[in-house]
């Protein structure tokens, strides 16, 4: 067997099919061989091509996932990927090496494809590419992946079960935790400096020792954080 992994995206809508791709990126034991818009153009894909694992959209015309799931060599393997919970069941029924709900985390998604090389190999763990070459992430808003680029960043803040992503002109909520949102950001650039902030070290205009001022804002340090923020800042 290869040792690197030939998959292909199956998804209708575009942004679904890059998401996923730049997830994929970062991964270097897997090469992403085609993005399909549809069910049918991934039956011409793997009829004429090698193809190690699938990740699979379930809501889409014509075709369901879960129709295309049933009729293909068992030896593909599926990684489900939807907005829907409704499908669980019947997805794991098929054998599914996972099922990811979108939106979808890359942390979320190297576990899924961990799984499959803990099932189909004996690889233990899966080879990064490191986070800090990357400029931007997607994150779901308003039904809408967006694009957000790193250096458009201010600070992001916790808010009950969402953050907002503040930028200079707007500001963006998803669904999310602040702490997978951490683990996606660059360390380099980005610093948490409160259970419920973090903050762009390049727009800092000031600081203190109660906190930090960006964008005319100051935000609070926590206890916890302030010795380490405060020590990394006055040798930055």
């Amino acid at each position: 067997m290869s040792n690197i992994i030939s998959c292909i995206i199956v998804d209708d809508e575009a942004i679904a099919r890059e998401v996923i791709a730049t997830h994929l990126s970062k991964i270097d034991a897997i090469e992403v061989k085609a993005q399909c818009k549809n069910a049918l153009e991934a039956f011409n894909y793997i009829s004429n091509y090698k193809v190690d694992l699938v990740f699979l959209d379930i809501n889409m015309p014509e075709i369901s996932g879960i129709s295309f799931a049933k009729s293909i060599n068992k030896s593909i393997k599926i990684i489900f990927t939807t907005a829907y919970r409704d499908y669980a069941v019947e997805g794991f029924d098929l054998q599914a090496v996972d099922y990811l709900l979108k939106p979808i985390a890359f942390e979320r998604l190297l576990k899924a494809v961990n799984r499959y090389f803990e099932i189909n190999t004996e690889s233990k763990e899966v080879e990064l590419k490191t986070t800090e070459n990357n400029s931007f992430i997607f994150v779901r808003s308003n039904r809408r992946m967006l694009k957000v680029d790193f250096n458009s960043i201010l600070y992001i803040e916790s808010y009950s079960d969402y953050i907002k992503i503040h930028l200079k002109d707007n500001t963006i909520v998803t669904r999310e935790t602040i702490s997978a949102m951490e683990a996606k950001l660059p360390k380099r650039n980005f610093i948490r400096i409160h259970r419920s902030y973090i903050i762009a070290l390049s727009k800092i205009q000031s600081f203190n020792s109660e906190g930090i001022t960006l964008n005319r804002r100051t935000l609070p340090f926590s206890r916890s954080y302030k010795k380490e923020v405060l020590k990394l800042l006055e040798n930055y």
